[in-house]
Order: C-alpha cells, then structure tokens, then sequence
C-alpha cells in the first residue's frame, strides 16, 4: 500500500512539473525572443494566489550592449557586472519610483497629517509668493500642477546642482505655469518633488528616512532606498530589486495590506487608482508609450483593471486587480520605441499562462 501511494506521489509529482513546464513555455519564449532588444537582460517574476508562481531569468548580452554597460559603470565610479539578474539584483528603476513615493505620501493621508486637498502654499510659502500655492496635493500626486516643467533631461542636470529640497522648490517656485492647476496634465518629476518637500515639512525628517521608515521597513524592502543625494528625487531616484518591488506591489494589490499588517488603508489605495486624466484635463505632455492611458497617483491606469508604473530604463511593474495578480519585469535599457507593444503582449501571454 505505502509503496502505491509512494508511486503515485512520484507520477502526480512529475506530471505537476511537466504541466508547470508546459504551461510557463511560451512566457519563457517570449523572454528570449525580446530580450536583446531589452538591453541583453531581464528577469520576470509574477504572485498570484499568495505566493510567486513564477520566476525566469534570461542574460544573453553581446559586446555592445556590455562596452555600454562598462561606461555607465565607470560615469557612476562603479564596476559593470553583468551576471545573471537574480530576484535580489539591485539597479535604478527611475520612474518605478513615482508609485513608492505616492503611496508614502499617502500614509500622511491616513494618519491624518495631510489631506488631498492640501494647497501647497500652506507648507511652503515660497510656491505661494510665486503664484504656485494653491496647487493641491491631489495635483502634485497626479502630474495635474499646472506648471511648465523642463524635459527630463534638462531638469535632472538642474537638480544635480541643487544642495538642499529648499533649493530645489526655490526653483520649482520659478516655473511659468502653462495652465490652470487640475486642468493640464503634463508628466514629470515636479510635483512629486513639490509633494516630497511637503511631507518633509510636516515630518521635520528627510525624504529618504521616511520612506525607510513607513514603506521599505514594513514592507521589508530591505534593499530599496532613495540613494544618499543631496537631494532625494521621489520621481525617479529610487533603486530596488525584483523580490522588494513585488513585497510592494502584493501589498497594493491586497489593498493595502502586507502579511497580515495593514500599511495602507483601502481607501487611500482606491484613491490612487482613480484616473485624473479627466475630459476636463488637457494633456500637455506624456511619454509616447503610454500611449493616451489614465493616471492617478503615481501609476498609469490601463484598461481591464491593470495598472503600472514603467521606469525609464524599461522595468515594468503592473498589477491587475480583475485577476488578481501583480509582476515585475526587471530591465536596463534606454530604447523606448516599441515597449508599449512590447509590455501588452506580456501582459497578455501572463495572463494566459495563469
């Protein structure tokens, strides 16, 4: 009898691997087949149902792509590694960062301290006397300030100069504005800068130590941090890995709370997903692979209950809440044509193999 059951765990044991080979084929396909056009490396992880159902590696980098690895290195005083990515690999996920910093200004909101409809001025006289003021925090979270910001470019070599987040608003205050504040939608590193200086004035502690504190700690993102900068950059300054960004994304995913501990409330979660691009709303500026998607509060809204924020460098987080699942997609690459295409049809393919 014992040893019946013994076989038969072994056959059931084998044919759930086979199965589970068989039904992950064609995502581990897709991995190879696109990434030398993510920058020679990536590694995918997908949750569902409580745990990871997923988790592949692929790292087939050419000289090129490592002779350009080797000069990021040595501009950054580093030593370019270009081992397999693990779900512990460590790098830049820029504008991945804009969701992390929402949801810490948003645990403001809950406590209480802060509320969305908070004018900016009230904090930081300094927007006030240049016309700026009344801006809410609701608009900050939401790219709907109004002001004209420099490109990307132009405005990450402006903050570099910049000593001190007083500094850096000091040069928000002399933005024109291009539209009325709530009416213009225009992408960028601005308001969240705006809202990082606000929750640093409540707080009276820096940017960075209160991400420690209020998402990575509890969270257990234990290698996720805003860097040592003179001034933190809540849009795109943050670094992570696969396994602290998914702690993250399962924690908005079962809005908002993280292994039996409730970080966000239900509510501040639900405001977060609310499109802001109203019809009311006129689009100035948005990254052509978003391509017309909705925006609440520091993620994109996409069709069937999916939202994400993607970083320059072509990680892609999302999560869908109509199949309860959430992924993270780690790349380093700077081409961003096609990735929009690219993103849905993963999607898709995850989709079909759970």
């Amino acid at each position: 009898m014992k040893k019946n059951l013994l076989l038969l765990w072994l056959f059931l044991s084998l044919a759930g691997n086979a199965f589970g080979q068989e039904q992950y084929a064609k995502l581990n396909q897709w991995l190879e087949n696109n990434v030398d056009e993510m920058g020679g490396r990536a590694i995918l992880m997908v949750y569902q149902d409580g745990k990871i159902v997923y988790s592949h590696a692929v790292n087939q980098m050419n000289n090129r792509q490592k002779i350009l690895g080797k000069l990021i290195a040595s501009r950054q005083g580093k030593t370019a590694d270009f081992s397999d990515y693990t779900p512990d690999s460590k790098q830049p996920i820029a504008s991945c960062s804009k969701w992390l910093s929402a949801a810490l200004v948003m645990t403001f909101v809950d406590e209480g301290k802060l509320k969305l409809t908070d004018t900016v001025g009230k904090f930081l006289p300094i927007l006030s006397k240049n016309g700026k003021g009344a801006i809410t925090i609701k608009q900050c979270l939401s790219h709907t300030t109004g002001i004209l910001s420099p490109d990307l470019r132009e405005n990450l070599k402006e903050m570099r100069a910049i000593k001190t987040m007083d500094e850096a608003i000091e040069q928000i205050a002399q933005y024109p504005m291009e539209g009325q504040a709530g009416k213009v939608f225009r992408y960028s590193n601005t308001g969240l800068q705006i809202a990082g200086a606000v929750i640093e004035k409540i707080s009276g502690k820096s940017f960075e130590t209160l991400f420690a504190e209020r998402i990575a700690l509890p969270l257990e993102m234990k290698n996720t941090d805003f860097g040592n900068a003179k001034v933190a950059l809540p849009a795109g300054g943050a670094s992570s890995t696969p396994n602290d960004y998914m702690n993250f994304l399962t924690m908005i995913l079962n809005k908002g709370k993280f292994r039996g501990k409730q970080i966000l409330s239900e509510k501040s979660i639900a405001e977060m997903q609310v499109n802001r691009i109203t019809t009311e709303v006129k689009v100035a500026h948005s990254p052509a692979e978003a391509g017309g998607l909705g925006y609440g509060f520091g993620e994109w809204i996409m069709a069937n209950g999916a939202i994400s924020s993607p970083g320059l460098f072509g990680s892609f987080p999302w999560i869908n809440n109509e199949k309860k699942y959430c992924a993270f997609l780690m790349t380093f690459y700077l081409k961003s044509e096609g990735r929009q295409e690219k993103y849905v049809e993963l999607r898709k393919l995850v989709e079909a193999s759970l």
